[in-house]
């Protein structure tokens, strides 16, 4: 069953997301990979119906407790051809990270959101985008996801291979996606700050999901 994604925790987590497309080895009959490359139509994102949930954890010595939110896109772009994704682009707005789970105590939705955005996590001030970039689209026929999707995920300047399960459709000029709920590591993105130990320690797992759509451009 999948697990509904929100995660940054990002510290958005998430990030991000830029997605640029580097050609790989052409499609043969042994891969069934996608070349990705920028040719085909170029399918633009609609920022208002597209977002990246995320959820931290903290862990007590009694009970493990999670806050969980959205952070809005930029911008970004996909392009498709024949009818099937061959590359995308996605940048993702830091400064709209904001917890959903606190949003009806303004007073502890503002200290999180404030302590998210600050240099203890992401840093949104001097880095206040995250991009996914996508490398490489290949069908899959195993398991609730038609799509593996390889490419580079930046957060604060740092960026990691990081392949994401996803549900993607091209229909009548809309572009969905729509991966699984993924574990990043925080850590590795430079979000490193921990709380003192009474407080409860703070997992540097931080679960991801992405959800887009993207119009076809007239």
């Amino acid at each position: 069953m999948k697990r509904k994604l929100f995660s940054l925790a990002i510290p958005v987590l998430f990030a991000a997301v830029v997605i640029s497309c580097q050609k790989e080895k052409p499609v043969t009959s042994e891969s069934n990979d996608t070349t990705t490359t920028k040719d085909g139509s170029k399918y633009v994102l609609d920022t208002l119906n597209s977002k990246v949930e995320w959820k931290g954890y903290k862990v007590f010595k009694s009970e493990n407790t999670s806050h969980f939110g959205t952070i809005t896109f930029e911008s970004g772009d996909v392009t498709v051809k024949d009818g099937k994704l061959e590359s995308g682009k996605f940048v993702a707005d830091m400064t709209s990270l904001t917890s959903e789970d606190l949003k009806e105590d303004a007073e502890k939705l503002a200290k999180l959101n404030g302590h998210l955005k600050s240099g203890d996590f992401f840093e949104t001030e001097k880095f206040p985008t995250a991009s996914y970039e996508i490398t490489k689209v290949t069908p899959s026929a195993e398991g609730d996801y038609n799509t593996i999707l390889d490419g580079n995920l930046t957060i604060k300047g740092i960026t990691k291979p990081t392949q994401f399960k996803a549900n993607v459709s091209v229909n009548e000029g809309l572009v969905s996606i729509a991966t699984e709920p993924k574990d990043i590591m925080r850590e590795e993105f430079g979000v490193k700050f921990q709380s003192p130990a009474e407080n409860g320690v703070i997992k540097d797992e931080v679960t991801l999901q992405i959800n887009i759509k993207a119009l076809e451009k007239k």
